[in-house]
Order: C-alpha cells, then structure tokens, then sequence
C-alpha cells in the first residue's frame, strides 16, 4: 500500500513545475507530522535525487522541508497543549485514539518529565513515534520557544540526512525506504532495550535501597 501511495506521489510530481514540485514537498513535509502513515520521509529523499537532477535548487528543498517539519510538529503541539485534558478525560471517544493507542501517550509523558527537550531533538529520528511525541509534548506543556527550537534542529538534521541519500543515491532512491523500514525496526528495538535496562536498574537500585534501610 505504501509503495502504491509513494509511486502515485512520483508520478503526480513528475508532471508538475519546479514551483509545484516544492509546494508538493512541503505539503507532504508538513502532513506526514499529521498523519503518521504517510510515507514522507521517500518522498523528501526522491527530493533528494531531483536536486542531484537539477530539477529542483538543493537548499530551497532543504529549507522548505524544514519549514514544513517544524510546522507539522507545531500543529500537533498545539493540538495536544489545547485538547490534551479532554484526550486523557474522553479516551473511549477522543477521535485522536482511534488513531494512536492511548498507552503511547503515558509512555510519552514519560519519556518528556525524564528528557524533555533531548525528546524533541531526537523526534525525527524516532521512527513511528513523531505524532506521539509532538501530541505528548504539548499536554506535558513543554517551553514553546525552546520546544521550536529543538524541532527546528532535529528537522534540519534528519532532512538533510534524507536529502544527502537522494542525492548521492540518485534514481536508486526506491531502496532508500527499505533502509528506513530496516531503521525504524531497529531504532524501536533499541528504546525497547534503554527502556528495560533504565527500569531494571532502577528497580535493583530501589531494592537495594530497601534492603540497606531494614538491615
């Protein structure tokens, strides 16, 4: 299905003008943030090999990309700093959990009260997890200016990572999506593991505690 949606995408920006072909990036930039299936990270690569094709200008992609992300990001901010009470009220009925499990947003909140903003810095990197985080990050009410900030950084790093691939990968850009499946599996796999290992020792370390108070 997301081949087919990817190869629909390619074939609509192929018929388009430069002009049109950045407003397409940056739409599909900023909607992926929305809505977590979308495959946006191909498509900024494809970018990638369109600037290596000097179709389009390598840094108005950049910049418009980056753009997109961090308003994407924002968006999903605002929803959670404005709705969040009522998502966490109305779980049964919150047209948002029929989307995304109820149980990413506590491990979210989580994450934020122990990292943050090191949260937000990693979000594009966290495969699977940015609409989470971005919803999390504002019904945890993180500093707007500095939440910004840091998905402006995280934004400019990862796009720029997708569109070097593009360009150094150039019309091989296809395999670039079975890299990031491959990616998001093990990125997922590693939380998973920090995860256990942090919980673990804090568990040995409040018994052990325990033990020393009754000895």
């Amino acid at each position: 299905m997301a081949d087919q949606i990817v190869q629909s995408i390619v074939e609509w920006i192929s018929m388009v003008p430069p002009i049109g072909i950045y407003l397409i990036l940056f739409g599909i930039a900023y909607i992926e943030n929305l809505i977590p299936p979308m495959p946006g990270d191909v498509i900024v690569a494809f970018g990638g090999y369109l600037a290596a094709e000097s179709i389009i200008g390598l840094m108005p992609l950049w910049s418009a990309t980056v753009v997109a992300s961090v308003l994407g990001f924002m968006t999903m901010y605002w929803l959670g700093y404005r709705w969040g009470v009522q998502i966490e009220e109305n779980r049964e009925s919150h047209l948002l959990l029929r989307f995304i499990d109820y149980k990413y947003f506590k491990r979210g909140k989580k994450w934020m009260s122990r990292w943050g903003q090191g949260v937000i810095l990693a979000n594009r990197f966290l495969a699977g997890t940015r609409s989470v985080i971005s919803l999390t990050a504002g019904m945890s009410h993180l500093h707007i200016t500095r939440t910004v900030l840091s998905s402006f950084v995280s934004s400019m790093l990862w796009n720029a990572l997708l569109i070097g691939m593009g360009w150094v990968i150039r019309d091989n850009w296809k395999v670039i999506g079975e890299y990031l499946s491959n990616y998001g599996k093990v990125i997922l796999l590693l939380i998973v593991v920090v995860v256990s290992v942090k919980l673990y020792f804090e568990f040995y370390y409040k018994r052990k505690t325990k033990g020393s108070e009754k000895s």
